[in-house]
């Protein structure tokens, strides 16, 4: 539930809040966009694969150390060397498309070329994520602006200031609807790049 405080001619604190709560969807958005694979290796393709190990479930990050020390080339250093199987049969299980090389310390996975079918297919999750992140945008503008709403339903604030801040609302939105479109442009562009 939305905690705020309005006074009349404040509009600069409601700004703030709205752009504090804006923001979450667009760093719950970044995090996304690090788990689409591009052409380049990075550890958060794995870093969130589930592997059974003592009995428990612990995503691979916690298990061991991860590294892309080349452009194609992952690696995974178990920080006990006894789950390393565990570790193989977890990436194995997790449909990520390819094939972990065991060495008993080690396990290096070399990352495919992308096909251009897979290129299309990671463009399409790219604008489903997209989509995901304005709409949770526009909840929170939603909810900013039930909130004014009811405060000048409730003669709180006057009609300028309600309009003032439906103005302000507005701006912000599109700023931040903005900044979400660039990051998929950017990453649709990296996924492009061969």
């Amino acid at each position: 539930m939305l905690k705020l405080v309005i006074t009349e001619n404040d509009s600069k604190s409601f700004q703030n809040s709205l752009e504090q709560e804006m923001q979450k969807p667009i760093k719950h958005f970044e995090t996304e966009l690090l788990k689409i694979r591009t052409g380049r290796a990075h550890t958060s393709l794995i870093e969130d694969v589930m592997v059974v190990a003592y009995g428990n479930t612990a995503p691979l990050k916690q298990l061991a150390v991860l590294s892309a020390p080349e452009a194609k080339l992952l690696t995974i250093q178990p920080w006990d060397p006894s789950i390393i199987e565990a570790i193989e049969k977890g990436l194995q299980n997790a449909d990520l498309g390819i094939t972990p090389l065991n060495d008993g310390k080690i396990i290096r996975i070399q990352l495919p070329d992308m096909s251009s079918n897979r290129r299309e297919e990671l463009i399409k999750i790219l604008g489903k994520k997209l989509e995901e992140c304005r709409v949770s945008i526009r909840n929170v503008r939603r909810d900013f602006n039930n909130f004014i709403r009811d405060a000048k339903k409730d003669k709180q604030i006057s009609e300028n200031f309600f309009n003032r801040l439906g103005d302000v609302l507005q701006d912000v939105t599109d700023k931040f609807i903005k900044q979400a479109e660039q990051l998929a442009d950017k990453k649709e562009k990296d996924i492009r790049t061969v």
